[in-house]
């Protein structure tokens, strides 16, 4: 095997090793960016067709490239994401090697740093950044069995509605993924059921400004750590069909059936709580707090923006959050998949240096930097903030670890001597 070395081996080439790569590279750091796959791959082959991101153009990307042929306020396809990410390691030469994967990351035992072992051979590296991201492994819960007589899937593996076997469709999930699938379905003519768990559902506009501009001017993208009880709650928020706000009384009335939470499964029978007006009435809470901050922050700035007092308005709840569905038969309903929109967990099997993770395996760090010396994450949810897993945060994410890294080099290239005063 060949044996290279560099200062900084970064694992993976997502938002997050670009981000890392060029501030490394502006430091001037010899560092090389590892790929099992390409570029930006899970835009391209883990979502599904109709994906387009959740914040505007203007908002979501770097700072230094704007998204070439689209409005500022369009909310872009998924593959000309990941064409932007290419495009913009190309702007400054980024070190990726793509279709290389990482076997494993060892602490050297005779002299500092690490040893990465890679499917193409062995690297030398003093530092080594995790930037694979908050989606490694699709996580779905052990309700229903592998073995049962109907199609099981991740919403990774869902790309469009001719892909699934003819009949109704179960969507577990309310968050961004999960309305969005639903949708989707919906709109092709099928028949949808989605189980609603708790979320939050922030207006897409208001006022003639999108959330994401909300969420900036209110102070809530720079929140440390998310508000206690939330740290699992989904955010239902949607730039699909050009951005609307989700609002589930619209999503009952275009044909999809509520359902609450998603509990138990026995005999071709899933049982739901009874919990979906209370997690509506959740939503509706934190949508009706965000437009009153809003009005507030709009008079005590002297914003001339339109009002728009119909926003406040709420209709009744559905028939279905009322009158809840506590059981379907599956096979009765017609319902031959069910498409389980239910969120990731990590997968660092790969990162093997004491400290540097729990025992559950979670990243053990202060702001991506590990407690491990000389490990770094990078691109994980509330890294340090509420945007450190957004396109625009992890940039800012990854000039902080950049700089972390230059002051461990200038500490370590000090050369001066200890003097002992008697």
């Amino acid at each position: 095997m060949t044996s290279e070395e560099f200062e900084v081996v970064v694992v993976g080439a997502g938002q997050a090793g670009v981000a890392m790569s060029e501030h490394l590279t502006n430091a001037g750091i010899s560092h090389v960016v590892l790929e099992r796959a390409r570029i930006a791959e899970r835009w391209r082959s883990e979502r599904w067709d109709s994906l387009v991101a959740n914040g505007p153009a203007w908002h979501d990307r770097f700072p230094g490239l704007e998204f070439v042929g689209y409005d500022p306020d369009a909310f872009v396809p998924k593959e000309a994401v990941a064409d932007y990410f290419v495009a913009y390691a190309k702007k400054f030469n980024a070190p990726i090697r793509t279709g290389v994967e990482v076997k494993s990351v060892t602490r050297n035992s005779t002299n500092a740093g690490f040893k990465v072992v890679t499917s193409e051979g062995e690297i030398e590296a003093k530092y080594v950044v995790a930037a694979t991201g908050p989606f490694q492994k699709p996580a779905i819960p052990p309700v229903v069995p592998e073995n049962s007589n109907i199609n099981q899937l991740h919403s990774s593996d869902y790309l469009n509605p001719a892909q699934l076997p003819a009949g109704a469709v179960l969507v577990v999930g309310a968050g961004s993924s999960g309305v969005q699938i639903a949708a989707d379905l919906r709109s092709a003519g099928r028949e949808v059921y989605l189980s609603v768990g708790e979320h939050d559902r922030p207006p897409r506009r208001y006022r003639g400004r999108d959330n994401v501009w909300w969420l900036g001017v209110l102070g809530k993208w720079d929140l440390a750590t998310p508000p206690a009880g939330a740290e699992h709650v989904t955010i239902a928020v949607s730039g699909f069909d050009g951005g609307r706000t989700v609002d589930f009384r619209d999503v009952a009335s275009s044909g999809i059936t509520l359902l609450g939470l998603t509990t138990t499964y026995e005999n071709g029978v899933l049982k739901f709580a009874d919990d979906l007006e209370r997690n509506i009435a959740r939503g509706d809470a934190n949508y009706l707090s965000v437009l009153t901050e809003a009005d507030e922050f709009i008079l005590q700035n002297n914003l001339d923006l339109p009002l728009e007092p119909e926003a406040h308005v709420l209709g009744p709840m559905p028939d279905s959050a009322v009158n809840p569905i506590r059981e379907i038969d599956l096979a009765t309903a017609g319902i031959t998949t069910i498409l389980w929109a239910t969120g990731y967990s990590v997968d660092y099997g790969w990162l093997q240096v004491p400290k540097a993770l729990t025992e559950s395996g979670k990243p053990q760090h202060q702001r991506g930097v590990s407690n491990a010396s000389g490990v770094y994450f990078l691109g994980q949810a509330w890294l340090s903030r509420r945007g450190s897993a957004f396109i625009w945060g992890v940039w800012h994410d990854a000039k902080f670890l950049a700089d972390q890294i230059q002051i461990q080099r200038s500490y370590k290239s000090y050369s001066g001597s200890a003097r002992i005063i008697q």
